[in-house]
């Protein structure tokens, strides 16, 4: 036989992409198109114009307020505390008009690197845009570097990206490992928080992270739970756990059940991830990293990172560190709240160093 026709017996044999059953893509991973932005547009468009938001990517919210309050100008210095997904970075870079400079950073080494490299594609070098991996509550490591910023962005929400994902463990709605780290190479997982947590503890925890109406009832069933040898150690599990310790109540319906399954995930994410620790850092820090007439707007998803903002912008204006600071909240319009369903419990705050 010619050479020409001979094949390598250890040369990979192609393999067809796993195609989804019926009519839509059910898991993360059969979401291929919405995966891959740039070869699969018009489905990415037909996602987001169902109001959804599609797998592995992530809506920026309330950017038209967002610019507003930050009134970027060609040849300033800012930082965007969380780039995430990079959607409020492009539209801040682009208030900059190639003059000027960003800094973004975000903890999270899974997606950092993806949007680093996206944003490159898009021609953002860093002439323009440095990206590192780091936490917000160092804003004052950055700023000892870039001097002090004109502007400052801060969006406290997860993105729909660690959202979707259920390798990282954030939703209930497919199984998952109880994770829930921003960034799972620090710190402990939620499932391992759970093998020690007392009682007390961690009823506690559920009313403080979020305000959760049933707290003893759900911290006695997870607690008995563990008590019993009985494993928590997926999303569905805990979630498992949280929906028959509540199913008994009085007047409770599907609706709030899942609810309190969301405020259960959402207080042993802040947890393990220290964000109200660091978020009060942040807060702390801001008015020496901006510089004099500087702008900051950070966005909030819950009422304890909302109380905790607004405290202390309140305390910085009544010492005069503030000229200004919002007077009440800035919420999503009834349209934005429509087209994306994850806008509905934003609430925007902002100050300006005097």
């Amino acid at each position: 036989m010619s050479s020409d026709f001979a094949t390598d017996e250890n040369e990979p044999k192609h393999q067809r992409r796993i195609r989804y059953k019926g009519t839509h893509p059910k898991t993360f991973k059969e979401k291929y198109k919405e995966l891959q932005p740039d070869h699969y547009a018009d489905t990415v468009a037909k996602v987001i114009q169902k109001g959804h938001t599609p797998a592995g990517m992530h809506i920026p919210i309330c950017v038209k307020e967002i610019l507003e309050i930050l009134k970027i100008t060609p040849g300033q210095t800012g930082l965007d505390a969380t780039l995430g997904y990079g959607g409020h970075t492009v539209e801040m870079l682009n208030c900059l008009n190639s003059n000027g400079h960003l800094y973004a950073i975000d903890v999270d080494p899974i997606e950092l690197p993806r949007t680093k490299e996206r944003l490159e594609r898009l021609g953002y070098g860093p002439e323009i845009l440095e990206i590192r991996q780091m936490s917000f509550s160092q804003i004052d490591q950055i700023a000892s570097e870039s001097g002090p910023f004109n502007f400052v962005l801060a969006d406290l929400g997860v993105s729909s990206m660690q959202i979707d994902n259920p390798e990282r463990g954030f939703s209930f709605k497919t199984e998952g490992p109880l994770d829930l780290r921003l960034n799972p190479k620090m710190g402990i997982s939620a499932a391992s928080r759970l093998k020690n947590i007392s009682l007390d503890e961690l009823q506690g925890m559920l009313i403080e992270n979020a305000d959760e109406p049933h707290s003893e009832a759900i911290a006695r069933a997870i607690i008995s739970n563990r008590n019993k040898g009985m494993g928590i150690s997926t999303t569905t599990q805990l979630q498992k756990i949280i929906m028959d310790a509540l199913k008994f109540i009085p007047k409770m319906n599907e609706d709030k059940i899942k609810k309190s399954c969301q405020r259960c995930f959402q207080a042993l994410r802040i947890d393990v991830n220290n964000e109200f620790e660091s978020l009060n850092e942040l807060l702390e820090k801001l008015p020496d990293a901006l510089a004099k007439g500087g702008r900051v707007a950070i966005l909030s998803f819950h009422s304890g990172e909302d109380r905790l903002v607004k405290k202390s912008f309140k305390h910085f204006f009544r010492e005069g560190v503030y000229r200004e600071i919002a007077p009440d909240p800035i919420r999503p319009s009834s349209d934005e709240c429509h087209a994306n369903s994850r806008a509905r419990s934003a609430k925007l705050r902002w100050a300006i160093k005097a």
